[in-house]
C-alpha cells in the first residue's frame, strides 16, 4: 500500500522537443526537413535528440547518424549543444518561480515544481497549469505535465503516462516498469518475469523484489509509490526576506519598473529593520508577460539597510549589463529577494569611542568598493589578506574585496629600520646569473635582463626554509635572501634557491624591487 500523505503537491513539466524548439527560436530550420542533433558517442556520430517530424519518420536518439541518413536522406543536422539546452531550461525554470520558489531542474528536458499552497494565486491547480501552458506555448515550447503527491510520481506520470486514469494512484500503477528508469538489463529482467507495470511490481513483497532485481529496483519503486522520500533539490533556496508586486497591466517602461523596484527595496528594508538584520546580497527578478524572467544581483561588503545605497548599486549593475533589460511586452511581476542577511545593530559612535569623520570615511570607502565590484565584477576588485606563513610569495592572498574577512594586522617594522620586504614582488621569481666571491657567500655581481649590476652593499643572508611537509614530500629547498644595492643606488631582493648540501648547483633568483 502506498503512503501518500496528501500534504504536498508536485507539478512535473516535460519538454519532449526542447533542443529543437530552443534551436528554432534563434535559427529557424529549413522548412519541411526533419531536424536532428548529432554528437560523437563511443567514436561515432549518433543522434542525441530529434524533433517531432524526425521521430514520426522513425528516427530515435542513440541511432547512428549514418543509419539515420540512410533511412531519411533529407535531414537538417545540427551539432548537439547540451550547455545551451541547459541554459534555456534554466531560463524556463527562472520564469516558473513566479508560481513557487521551489523549482528544480530535471535535466536535460524537464522541471519539477512544488506547488503546495501556491494554487491560491490563480484559484486552482487547473488554472495554474493553464497559465503555465499558455505562457510556455507563447514561447514555442511543447509541454507535457502531470501532478503527483511526490516529485518522482509527478515526473514519471509526465514522461510515461499514455492515457488518463480516474486518480493519480491508479495512474501510477498503470505506468510501465520503464518509469523506474533502471538500467536496460534490470528493465528487461522485469518484463521477462511478467512484471510489465508498476502495479504488477507493487503487488509483490518488497524483499523479494530487492533480492531478485536489486536494491535499486526496490528503492525506485518505494519512491514512486510514496513509501520512501523523494526530496526536491530546488534551483534556488527560498530567501529569508522577499517582497513582490504583481500588475494587472504589464509595466513596459524601465523608469517605471525602476521606481517600483525602489518601493520593493523600501519594503525589504523595513522587514530587515524589524529583524535587526542587514542585507549583504540583493536579487531583483523581472518577470515578463511572455513567461521569461531576468534577475539582477548585487552584493555589499557590509550588512546594510541603506535603501539609497542599494538602488545606486542596482543602477550601476544595470548600466554595466552587456545585454540590457528588455521589458518585451511588459513586466507583469517583480520580486526583490534578500538571500543573505547579517546582524546589524544600531551604533553610537561617541559611546563606542569612534568619530563621525572616521565613520564617514569608512562608509565612503566601503561604498566605493561595492560600486566598483558591482560594475567590474566581484573578482576584479581585490583586497590583500595576511597569511600566517614565512614563505614570501604565500604571505598574502588576493581575495574579493566585497567579501574579504577583516584584515589581519600586518607586522610593523621597527622605527628607523629599512623595510625587510620589497615593495614589488615578481611572480614567479626571475632567474639571474650571479658571481659570488665564495660559493655559499653573498653575491658580488649579477646579470639580469641582459644588464650587469655591480653590488655595492648587501644585507643578509636571511635564511628561509621550506615548510616541513614540503621537505618531506618533494625535498623543498632552503632559500638564502639578500637585500642588495648596486652601484647606481637601486635596491633588489635576491635569493639562492638551495644550500650546497641540498643541491650541487643551486640557482639564483631576483624576487623583488625595493622602492
Amino acid at each position: 500500500m502506498s503512503k501518500f500523505s496528501g500534504t504536498r503537491r508536485y507539478l512535473a513539466l516535460f519538454f519532449p522537443w526542447l533542443p529543437a524548439e530552443r534551436f528554432t527560436r534563434s535559427a529557424p530550420k529549413p522548412p519541411d526537413l526533419p531536424l536532428v542533433f548529432a554528437e560523437k558517442q563511443r567514436g561515432a556520430l549518433r543522434l542525441a535528440s530529434v524533433d517531432a517530424h524526425a521521430q514520426a519518420l522513425g528516427l530515435r536518439p542513440g541511432m547512428p547518424l549514418a543509419d539515420a541518413r540512410a533511412q531519411v536522406p533529407d535531414l537538417a543536422i545540427v551539432a548537439h549543444d547540451p550547455v545551451l539546452d541547459l541554459h534555456w531550461l534554466d531560463r524556463l525554470a527562472q520564469g516558473c518561480t513566479r508560481y513557487t520558489p521551489l523549482v528544480a531542474l530535471d535535466a536535460p528536458d524537464g522541471l519539477i515544481l512544488d506547488i503546495t499552497g501556491c494554487t491560491h494565486l490563480l484559484g486552482s491547480e487547473a488554472a495554474l497549469i493553464d497559465d503555465i501552458d499558455r505562457r510556455l506555448t507563447r514561447l514555442g515550447m511543447t509541454l507535457r505535465h502531470a501532478l503527483g503527491p511526490t516529485a518522482d510520481a509527478a515526473r514519471a506520470l509526465a514522461r510515461y503516462q499514455t492515457r488518463p486514469a480516474p486518480d493519480e494512484a491508479s495512474a501510477i500503477r498503470r505506468l510501465p516498469v520503464a518509469a523506474l528508469e533502471l538500467d536496460a538489463e534490470a528493465t528487461t529482467a522485469l518484463v521477462r518475469a511478467g512484471l510489465k507495470t508498476i502495479g504488477d511490481l507493487a503487488s509483490r513483497p518488497m524483499a523479494n523484489i530487492a533480492a531478485r532485481f536489486g536494491a535499486d529496483a526496490a528503492t525506485a519503486l518505494r519512491r514512486l509509490l510514496g513509501d520512501a522520500p523523494s526530496p526536491l533539490d530546488p534551483r534556488v533556496t527560498p530567501p529569508p526576506v522577499a517582497t513582490e508586486r504583481r500588475f494587472a497591466e504589464p509595466v513596459a517602461s524601465m523608469p517605471h519598473a525602476t521606481q517600483i523596484l525602489a518601493e520593493l527595496v523600501g519594503e525589504a528594508i523595513v522587514e530587515l529593520a524589524e529583524r535587526g538584520k542587514g542585507g549583504r546580497h540583493f536579487r531583483a527578478t523581472f518577470f515578463r508577460s511572455d513567461g521569461l524572467a531576468r534577475s539582477i544581483e548585487i552584493e555589499t561588503g557590509h550588512a546594510t539597510r541603506d535603501a539609497g545605497l542599494v538602488m545606486r548599486l542596482f543602477a550601476e549593475r544595470m548600466d554595466a549589463l552587456r545585454d540590457p533589460l528588455d521589458p518585451g511586452f511588459g513586466f507583469d511581476m517583480m520580486r526583490l529577494a534578500v538571500p543573505r542577511l547579517e546582524a546589524l545593530a544600531a551604533t553610537q559612535l561617541k559611546l563606542e569611542g569612534g568619530t563621525v569623520r572616521a565613520a564617514h570615511q569608512g562608509a565612503a570607502m566601503a561604498e566605493l568598493v561595492d560600486r566598483l565590484a558591482t560594475r567590474l565584477g566581484r573578482g576584479r576588485v581585490c583586497k590583500f589578506a595576511a597569511v600566517d606563513t614565512h614563505i614570501p610569495e604565500q604571505a598574502q592572498l588576493a581575495l574579493p574585496a566585497i567579501d574579504a574577512a577583516p584584515p589581519t594586522p600586518w607586522p610593523a617594522p621597527d622605527p628607523g629600520e629599512p623595510p625587510l620586504r620589497p615593495f614589488y614582488l615578481f611572480d614567479p621569481p626571475q632567474v639571474i646569473e650571479v658571481i659570488a666571491e665564495v660559493p655559499d657567500g653573498p653575491p658580488h655581481r649579477f646579470r639580469w635582463r641582459r644588464a650587469t649590476h655591480a653590488i655595492r652593499r648587501y644585507e643578509g643572508p636571511e635564511r628561509i626554509a621550506s615548510e616541513w611537509w614540503r621537505r618531506r614530500d618533494n625535498g623543498g629547498l632552503t632559500r638564502d635572501y639578500y637585500r642588495v644595492e648596486d652601484d647606481r643606488g637601486r635596491r633588489y631582493w635576491l635569493f639562492r634557491h638551495g644550500l650546497y648540501d641540498e643541491k650541487p648547483d643551486p640557482r639564483w633568483y631576483i624576487h623583488g624591487l625595493f622602492a
